[in-house]
């Protein structure tokens, strides 16, 4: 095993930032190599995911970090980014959870509910106390949301819910799910309690990647909900997509962690491996691969800082996450890759970092817009012409 963490730094991108957000950086570094990287490989090989550590993300400040009120820290948007950084440095479960209750579930909340429900449901979600899901994306409608065929339908007292939701991170261990569906044809979102009758959340199981990861499908049969379950503050499709644009930023950030993590890894275990004499650090090919992991992650650190700060001054917009997206997973997954060659077979057992960020990596390309689809739209956004429908 590699001895401490050593995050790279190739070109002093560390005093772009504040003093507050290297702090809040390094606290979640320290904690992630206290308190994940030592079980972490042990929960993926189970299949499990560490439930006692939700409080703590709680206590930390780690959910919902950007967002002010309501028990919410309220801190940079770039800080919220190197927190994503740092967890998925863990493992991209980890940041899956904390991004899905931040961005997917507390930020439309808090930008489009009603201050009831926000006051009933942000601070026990700031606490961990409470837990979310974010129920978009259908068995035949991933890509292509807009296509849902979950239905609302106007009842006497509120609403009445059908249909079914696949690849729900959280889904099983949720106590509210937020789910979009078309009411009268346009796309509303409705904050759903999973006691509410009708409303079953079963898991997905058999997977290779995000095993330390609850993957669920939620099946909604005749679920009623009151007038109060309904999002005031948005309708369409613009409610969805700006809670993926805020958890695709946090994606960005955290893929470069992962990367990171590879990268220190491949280069530890490189000097201490002996092969024909010497270690394999001195060989030219071996060489080759960390210096083009250098490369790739100082790129990725330098798009993402200036992803940040376009965020923090509210100049943020679809197309810059879709290029940040498509180009951060993609580089960490290749590093994950030639990491894990390093490795050679060591790289496949969960003693080791890089095979289980080499396998999560796969669903991170995929998931929350896959990488053809951000071509396609950052493609759109240069030349003018949609090559898709929608």
């Amino acid at each position: 095993m590699a001895g401490a963490y050593r995050g790279l730094d190739y070109y002093g991108i560390d005093e772009l930032f504040t003093e507050e957000e290297r702090l809040i950086r390094d606290t979640v570094r320290d904690f992630v190599s206290d308190k994940i990287v030592p079980t972490i490989g042990k929960h993926f090989t189970a299949g499990t995911f560490p439930h006692e550590l939700v409080p703590v993300f709680g206590e930390m400040g780690l959910l919902g970090a950007s967002l002010t009120g309501y028990g919410c820290p309220g801190t940079s948007g770039t800080a919220y980014g190197l927190i994503c950084q740092e967890l998925e440095r863990g493992d991209s479960g980890i940041r899956s959870f904390c991004s899905v209750q931040s961005s997917l579930v507390m930020y439309p909340i808090w930008a489009y509910g009603s201050e009831e429900q926000k006051q009933r449901y942000l601070p026990g979600m700031a606490a961990g106390t409470l837990i979310g899901c974010f129920g978009l994306t259908e068995p035949d409608f991933g890509s292509n949301p807009t296509g849902m065929i979950t239905t609302a339908r106007r009842t006497s007292g509120g609403y009445l819910l059908n249909g079914t939701k696949r690849w729900i991170t959280n889904g099983s261990v949720a106590k509210v799910a937020l789910v979009w569906a078309k009411l009268d044809g346009v796309v509303h979102g409705f904050l759903v309690p999973t006691s509410t009758k009708g409303f079953t959340a079963r898991d997905i199981h058999g997977k290779w990647s995000l095993r330390a990861s609850t993957t669920s499908e939620l099946i909604l049969e005749d679920v009623e909900v009151g007038e109060d379950a309904l999002l005031p503050g948005v309708r369409g499709m613009r409610g969805p997509l700006s809670c993926l644009t805020q958890a695709r930023f946090g994606i960005c950030f955290g893929a470069i962690g992962a990367a990171m993590s590879c990268y220190d890894e491949a280069l530890g275990y490189a000097k201490d491996r002996v092969q024909f004499s010497r270690p394999i650090a001195g060989y030219q090919l071996v060489q080759a691969k960390l210096v083009e992991m250098v490369s790739e992650i100082t790129k990725g650190q330098l798009m993402c800082y200036r992803l940040g700060r376009l965020k923090d001054t509210g100049k943020l917009e679809p197309r810059h996450v879709s290029l940040a997206k498509r180009n951060c997973v993609s580089v960490a997954r290749d590093i994950a890759r030639d990491a894990r060659d390093i490795l050679g077979a060591n790289g496949v057992t969960d003693d080791y970092q890089c095979g289980r960020h080499m396998l999560n990596l796969e669903s991170v390309y995929t998931y929350e817009g896959t990488h053809d689809i951000h071509t396609l739209v950052v493609g759109q956004d240069v030349t003018g012409l949609a090559a898709f429908d929608g």
